[in-house]
């Protein structure tokens, strides 16, 4: 069916009837409200505004439509990136966003005052949508919007308006518009070099992997990268080698910190953990031969044998790098679930791991999945070198658009965009608790 352009033009004006009418109920009840009704109008009537608001209604607005196949590093991004600049401008320029007020969790079925000014807050951002109504109630269409926001910004999509979720909504429009303005020159820095037709891409700041292949992501990972004071660095490599179940050497910090007072309160520490020691001439060394009492054990190696418990767990991936750090498995598949993303001492580990290193391995006669997992089952120490290597792109963008009405934005936890209000520092202090019983279990890969 073909629709005139009378209707289209008619459909915007009904969405911005009920953007201008929810703006009118917010300044009613709340006079401080960050901006005007002419100003809100304005903003909604501007050219440079384009369809930010007719691409979704309330009925499509999930998180689906957050997903994309297209590469965080393409010039599809930094050509979506332009054209959400230019609505965050216009959004500035017309006043910004109201601040919601915080204090009390919002979620469907409740009735507040707060409701409208969220749904002011989600329409000028281009998640809420038309047939939504100016009701205090928190009903299925805010829910809709409010989990497509969650999407957006890294946060669970559960439709619960709770700390994470206020804080990433009251930060202000200028401030987004700025974090928009220096992501991309970070991506059209990264995209001045070939980064190859086939590569993985690990966003530290997103805590997630791309691999991509073509122009198109063909798989994506969670990962779990550097805390605050152990940061996963920004570096260009070539994935060359594969290591099934790898060993796991202690560096000298972690033998001082964690295994020597280990040891003084269980001597069989190690022997339950599976970690040998070694000394300069690869001599295995007895336990009991120690003076644990010292700090004569930092002069020996220790590593821990493959298995369930090794904290690479199944797969290293190594590429050279002068941080001497890499990708790997881990145990404690827990951590993948968690917000906060940043409990490795400068590596990443990546979920679903083996899905990635079957398709890295896949131009490797003889190393197919089921070989893959023949070894790994087995316990057998095997290395897969790649004859063709895969570039590596370790990346920090905290703000980007694959589509220009879907703007993404994660916490910047490592304090790079110049705002504190942007790394919500508060919310990462605690996401780092060591596990003082054993480090091991936490899968510390100690870099």
């Amino acid at each position: 069916m073909t629709i005139s352009n009378d209707a289209c033009n008619g459909k915007r004006l009904s969405r911005r009837r009920f953007v201008l009418g929810t703006a009118a109920a917010s300044a009613a009840m709340l006079p401080g409200a960050a901006f005007a009704q002419n100003a809100l109008g304005e903003l909604l009537q501007a050219p440079t505004r384009g369809n930010w608001d007719d691409q979704f209604d309330t009925r499509g607005s999930n998180v689906r439509q957050v997903a994309s196949n297209s590469p965080v590093l393409s010039e599809n991004t930094i050509y979506s990136l332009q054209e959400a600049i230019n609505s965050y401008s216009a959004i500035v320029q017309g006043g910004g966003w109201p601040m919601v007020p915080e204090g009390e969790t919002l979620k469907i079925g409740v009735q507040s005052r707060t409701v409208p000014v969220l749904r002011q807050r989600l329409a000028i951002a281009g998640d809420l949508g038309s047939n939504a109504g100016g009701s205090p109630a928190f009903d299925t269409y805010v829910d809709a919007a409010v989990k497509r926001f969650q999407a957006r910004h890294g946060l669970p999509a559960d439709g619960v308006v709770s700390g994470h979720t206020y804080k990433a909504m009251n930060v202000g429009a200028d401030l987004r518009l700025g974090q928009l303005q220096t992501n991309l020159q970070r991506l059209r820095e990264k995209l001045a070099t070939d980064l190859g037709q086939r590569y993985v891409v690990v966003n530290i700041p997103a805590a997630s992997i791309e691999a991509v292949e073509n122009g198109r992501v063909v798989q994506r990972h969670t990962a779990v990268v550097g805390k605050v004071d152990r940061q996963t660095p920004i570096l260009d490599s070539r994935i060359t080698n594969l290591n099934l179940n790898p060993y796991w050497h202690a560096p000298v910090s972690i033998v001082r910190k964690d295994i020597i007072p280990l040891m003084q309160k269980d001597p069989t520490y190690l022997e339950r953990n599976a970690i040998r020691i070694f000394d300069g001439n690869g001599q295995e060394i007895p336990p009991q031969t120690i003076d644990w009492n010292t700090e004569e054990a930092v002069k020996y190696l220790f590593r821990q044998d493959p298995g369930k418990i090794n904290a690479m767990a199944s797969v290293k991936i190594n590429f050279p790098n002068p941080h001497a750090v890499y990708m790997h498995d881990t145990p404690q598949q827990s951590l993948f679930s968690e917000l906060m993303r940043f409990e490795s001492s400068g590596c990443v580990r990546v979920q679903n791991v083996r899905d990635l290193i079957v398709w890295l391995a896949r131009d490797v006669p003889g190393w197919d999945r089921q070989r893959i997992e023949q070894v790994i089952a087995a316990r057998e120490r095997q290395d897969i070198d790649l004859q063709n290597p895969v570039p590596v792109h370790f990346t920090y963008i905290t703000a980007w658009a694959t589509d220009p009405t879907v703007v993404q934005f994660r916490d910047d936890i490592y304090h790079r965009d110049g705002v504190e209000q942007l790394a919500m520092s508060e919310l990462t202090a605690t996401a780092y608790a060591p596990n003082q019983q054993n480090p091991y279990a936490r899968g510390d890969d100690g870099y």
